[in-house]
């Protein structure tokens, strides 16, 4: 006979099968540690020389990227702590398109502070309250390192442009981003609107094809569509475009009906009626003055014989946002149904030709004078994961365009604001008393982690350069960073490395928000998950079975 015993505590309180995990070993530290693993990946990717992530995700699609936003995406962080981590992360990626790696990375470190000080003795309050002050602090510091004068710019001037988006598109694709920045910064200025803070990022499209190199890639200003027109004429100029969302065909009646047909000459005109049916439709698009039909659907057969005869060009685009986006680029309405377009409802290119590139037919789609549309940055690769990385360096380039439409303001890159930041920070932590200071003595060393990553994944040694860069710092000149080609320590005006004030501002607060966050956890309590039992995979499938 079994003893029945009866639960007590928590146990009796909550149902069977959950977790209770309480103290600052159980949730505390734990919370800290599953952190830390994962700003462990995602800093040696930080920088030009990072290192790319292969992530397999669960529908065996392949990532090779040092992209951090892309790396945790992928990963399926299951630790309720980490997954706070992701947020801020991605919420970095989402508000400037940029610093995600910073985020993650700057989190783990500042959480490894944490976790040394408690070890000390402190209570986490007392570090959080250490660590707001600090970033306070840090948010005033880059505000007095912003270069004089780098509040006003010209939205459209290249070189600009370039000088801003050059340390974002670096950290992806390092040795490329010259090419890469000339791509995006046309690409940008030739949609960007005459209000530049109203610059859409979805008004950029990006065209991946196979083969050839970076080095063929080119900006179009319209579409690049990755499908073939469907008849005959491949090539038209000056047009109008028609466009029709539900497709260009004869549509069947709703109600069915019988009809009693007595003769042959009856089955005859029962047949031409129709053809003359839908002939009456495409000569109405024809005669409109439209010379594109664009259809969201199917088009059938008799309808595209009569758009030949009407030497109409027909092209079909089965994406609805596509189709969207072709409207826009032509200022076209899409129409419901087949029938005569009003005037106002014909869009208008300047050439729509089909072309072969790399062995993909392509329907190009330009509309020079169009104003700020569309345009699409082409790009050519040799595999599918190079033209993915690409795809990524140009988006964060776009995004970082964004950022200086709505502020301009630069700092040093190159970890030179980090360095000034650690100083400074370093020294309001001695005018503090009580325990908030270690706090933020942490906090500023924190930002060591950032020149440390920078050398560390370039090979270089670490503790040298940091030594040197504090030196150099100490004596007064401020814009001080690491020139990671040389070795050297250098001044980043000179080398011309600038980051924008604005994603240092939020990657920093992100950063601090979550660490706080983390950190004023004392319990996790979960509850049993739903579901029937899972299926436990053997441990390595799905790794190297052919």
């Amino acid at each position: 006979m079994g003893f029945n015993i009866q639960p007590y505590g928590m146990q009796s309180m909550l149902k069977e099968g959950h977790k209770h995990l309480s103290g600052l070993d159980e949730a505390v530290l734990k919370n800290i540690d599953a952190c830390k693993q994962l700003s462990t990946i995602t800093r040696t990717s930080l920088g030009p020389n990072g290192m790319n992530k292969m992530v397999i995700n669960h529908l065996d699609k392949l990532f090779v990227t040092n992209d951090a936003a892309t790396i945790v995406n992928e990963l399926e962080v299951q630790h309720p702590a980490a997954k706070i981590l992701v947020l801020a992360g991605k919420a970095q990626q989402e508000e400037i398109g940029d610093g995600a790696n910073l985020t993650i990375s700057f989190a783990g470190e500042l959480l490894q502070g944490a976790e040394e000080l408690i070890r000390m003795g402190l209570h986490p309050s007392e570090i959080i309250s250490g660590y707001t002050k600090a970033i306070n602090k840090t948010v005033e510091v880059l505000d007095e390192l912003v270069e004089k004068g780098s509040e006003n710019m010209d939205v459209r001037d290249k070189e600009q442009v370039i000088s801003r988006m050059k340390a974002a598109v670096a950290s992806k694709q390092f040795g490329q981003e010259d090419t890469i920045c000339s791509l995006v910064a046309d690409a940008c200025i030739q949609v960007c609107p005459k209000n530049p803070a109203n610059f859409n990022v979805d008004n950029v499209r990006v065209a991946k094809l196979l083969g050839g190199g970076l080095h063929n890639s080119t900006v179009v200003r319209g579409m690049v569509l990755k499908i073939d027109a469907v008849g005959t004429i491949k090539r038209t100029e000056n047009a109008k475009v028609a466009v029709f969302a539900s497709g260009v065909d004869t549509s069947a009646t709703e109600t069915k009906g019988t009809v009693l047909i007595h003769s042959a000459e009856q089955l005859e005109n029962y047949s031409k009626t129709e053809e003359a049916k839908v002939e009456e439709l495409i000569k109405a698009v024809a005669d409109s003055g439209a010379k594109v039909i664009v259809s969201g659907g199917a088009v059938g057969e008799m309808a595209l014989h009569f758009c030949e005869r009407y030497k109409l060009m027909v092209l079909k685009i089965s994406s609805k946002f596509e189709l969207r986006r072709f409207c826009r680029t032509t200022d076209a309405v899409a129409l419901l149904k087949l029938s005569q377009p009003n005037p106002d409802d014909l869009g208008y290119v300047d050439s729509i030709s089909v072309e072969e590139i790399g062995g993909v037919s392509v329907t190009i789609v330009k509309n020079e004078d169009g104003g700020n549309s569309v345009s699409t940055v082409v790009l050519r690769g040799s595999t599918d994961s190079i033209l993915d990385d690409l795809e990524r360096a140009v988006d964060d380039g776009v995004n970082t365009y964004k950022a200086m439409c709505r502020d301009s303001r630069i700092v040093p890159g190159a970890a030179a604001t980090e360095i000034e930041l650690a100083k400074r920070v370093k020294d309001f932590s001695f005018k503090e008393t009580g325990l908030d200071q270690y706090a933020i003595a942490k906090f500023a060393e924190s930002f060591e982690m950032i020149p440390r990553t920078l050398a560390d994944n370039a090979g270089l040694n670490a503790m040298e350069i940091i030594s040197s860069l504090y030196a150099e710092h100490a004596s007064g000149n401020t814009k001080v960073g690491i020139d990671l080609e040389e070795g050297v320590c250098k001044d980043a005006s000179s080398m011309r490395v600038w980051d924008l004030h604005v994603t240092k501002l939020f990657a920093l607060k992100y950063a601090a928000d979550a660490t706080c966050t983390v950190l004023r956890v004392d319990q996790i309590i979960m509850a049993k998950p739903a579901g029937g039992p899972r299926r436990e995979q053997p441990a390595g499938a799905g790794m190297d079975e052919d």
